[in-house]
């Protein structure tokens, strides 16, 4: 299995923690690091918040001195912010700066930011052109197939983002009108790996340790960068990397495991933003974590009306002994 470099950052391996709002913060990153995972991505973070210094910003940029290489994700439309921004932070515990042209939210893409940049090409390359210019430390960026059927160019922002000096580029397969819907396109992300000499990292539809090896080899892509199956998952890392190695698909946690996880999941949120914050957050995490498994309704349900930790860690302890 061959190692990733990005510009002059070398990973241990090629599997990578996608950008997603709400869950890859400190903690949920600290568990796919351990989980053997090669480089994570911050939440995205606005870098007008940033520039007009908002409070929320700080929490989102947080890294732990045991984390491994982190990106941080940025995303906006104006090259002077964006470059000022990367300039600033770029003396953080940050890897690499990424510019997020993917992200489908109605609100972001209203600004013409995330992925409502893939139908203005002058203005990425505007973007890159400032960025790279701006930064010692490398700029990659994170596109999708494109804005929707009609406006299918990945390949085109590729090509624009290497000739600017971008490191690399993650290419989800999908369109902005998909979201998350249908089935990704890995076919995309081969044109593009295709295309560039950069590093390519391909995206979309990775839920088992099989899919990130058959995404390697129909595409030829330099990496795998896993979103959604990744939540309540971090095991698919090691579970991956064990598959890349030996061929092997290695036995899924036991239930045992799974309540070690959320419970060390949990202390990490509570350690991180206070009890009432971390309680809150873990409720999502529980349903995704415990899905498939037996009572998981009922169990969801008893731990959104749970309001303290001991009552958590009881229902916890319940998982796989009946309805709770």
């Amino acid at each position: 299995m061959k190692k990733l470099r990005i510009g002059n950052v070398e990973l241990e391996n090629p599997l990578i923690l996608a950008p997603m709002a709400g869950v890859t913060d400190l903690p949920f990153r600290l568990l796919c690091g351990e989980q053997g995972c090669g480089a994570v991505y911050t939440e995205m973070v606005s870098a007008k918040a940033i520039y007009y210094k908002n409070r929320n910003t700080k929490t989102l940029m947080e890294v732990h001195l045991d984390e491994g290489p982190v990106a941080l994700q940025l995303f906006g439309s104006d090259p002077d912010i964006l470059s000022r921004i990367a300039a600033l932070v770029e003396d953080g515990p940050y890897a690499w700066i990424d510019i997020n042209m993917g992200c489908p939210v109605p609100k972001v893409v209203g600004n013409g930011e995330g992925s409502a940049l893939m139908k203005d090409p002058g203005l990425v390359e505007h973007i890159l052109t400032a960025l790279v210019k701006s930064v010692k430390k490398p700029v990659t960026v994170k596109i999708r197939k494109g804005f929707d059927d009609s406006q299918v160019n990945a390949v085109e922002i590729a090509r624009i983002a290497e000739s600017c000096g971008a490191a690399a580029v993650a290419v989800h397969g999908r369109t902005r009108e998909q979201y998350y819907s249908g089935r990704a396109d890995w076919d995309i992300v081969r044109q593009v790996k295709n295309a560039v000499k950069i590093p390519v990292i391909g995206n979309g539809d990775v839920f088992a340790p099989e899919d990130t090896a058959r995404l390697m080899k129909e595409t030829g892509c330099d990496g795998v960068m896993i979103a959604r199956g990744a939540r309540g998952n971090p095991w698919i890392f090691s579970r991956s990397l064990h598959y890349l190695k030996t061929g092997e698909i290695p036995p899924l946690p036991s239930v045992q495991e799974i309540q070690r996880e959320i419970l060390r999941h949990l202390d990490l949120q509570i350690q991180y933003k206070g009890s009432y914050l971390g309680l809150m957050e873990m409720r999502k995490h529980v349903a995704w974590y415990t899905a498939g498994l037996p009572h998981s309704a009922a169990l969801r349900d008893r731990i959104n009306q749970a309001g303290t930790y001991e009552e958590f860690c009881e229902l916890i302890g319940r998982i796989g002994q009946g309805e709770p």
